[in-house]
């Protein structure tokens, strides 16, 4: 069975590498530039280890309690690099800031604060993606950032982490509506892209290089619109378990 599992997904990251280095060649960008990572939610040791064997190395948690048995059990896998993608409680930012080595998910400056304060200075600082909302949907965690006119508001959250000397912040993540039709998330992949060009150009220093859009259903399109890194689950590693 765990050779099975190995062989799927080794099959699975194959075909999506593929995808990536078609979709980024299309957009005229280097393939190379595209981190795919593997959102491990709900998902068995067996199919981890099975990830890593087969080349994976980013490896993506969304519940902070979920996460650290699976790394403590998992920490054979040394170059493993593991990300909270999911959103994260003031509680949980002391465990967040010792054990992860990005966050995907930042919004406020209380948790930002939190973080600093707990990320040990002998580690490197935690990078950390502003997440905003693209779409205006009240259900979605992030800054606003629905329109343009409140893109100020996330250049002064970009501007006030300067202050937090054990964060750096890489950039910006989303998380658009789920459509059937993924070309329906294309504008708000470009939205997001065109924010980071906007955040750049009104303040050089950020240096903001990352964006963090596009699952298992939209990746393509996203890594057309720009995205440096995917966030792939069921694709890579088949369905959660329940």
């Amino acid at each position: 069975m765990e050779k099975m599992i190995s062989e799927e997904i080794k099959k699975r990251y194959e075909a999506v590498c593929k995808q990536v280095k078609d979709a980024a060649l299309r957009a005229n960008r280097n393939p190379n530039d595209v981190t795919v990572l593997a959102v491990t939610k709900l998902q068995s040791i067996e199919k981890i280890k099975s990830a890593y064997d087969a080349g994976i190395r980013f490896f993506g948690e969304s519940y902070v309690e979920e996460a650290l048995p699976k790394m403590k059990t998992l920490s054979g896998m040394e170059s493993a690099r593991w990300e909270m993608v999911g959103h994260v409680q003031s509680r949980k930012a002391k465990l967040v800031a010792a054990s992860f080595s990005r966050l995907h998910s930042l919004s406020t400056i209380k948790l930002a604060r939190l973080l600093n304060r707990h990320r040990d200075t002998a580690l490197s600082p935690l990078e950390v993606l502003i997440q905003v909302n693209v779409s205006g949907e009240e259900s979605k965690q992030g800054v606003d950032a629905t329109k343009r006119e409140e893109w100020g508001n996330v250049l002064k959250f970009a501007q006030e982490l300067k202050d937090y000397p054990n964060l750096k912040l890489t950039g910006l993540m989303s998380m658009p509506p789920l459509f059937d039709d993924a070309e329906l998330n294309r504008s708000y992949f470009r939205q997001l892209r065109e924010l980071l060009h906007f955040l750049n150009a009104k303040d050089p220093s950020l240096k903001l290089h990352e964006l963090s859009m596009g699952t298992s259903y939209d990746f393509v399109v996203a890594i057309e619109e720009g995205a440096t890194i995917v966030r792939l689950g069921s694709i890579l590693l088949g369905e959660r378990q329940r």
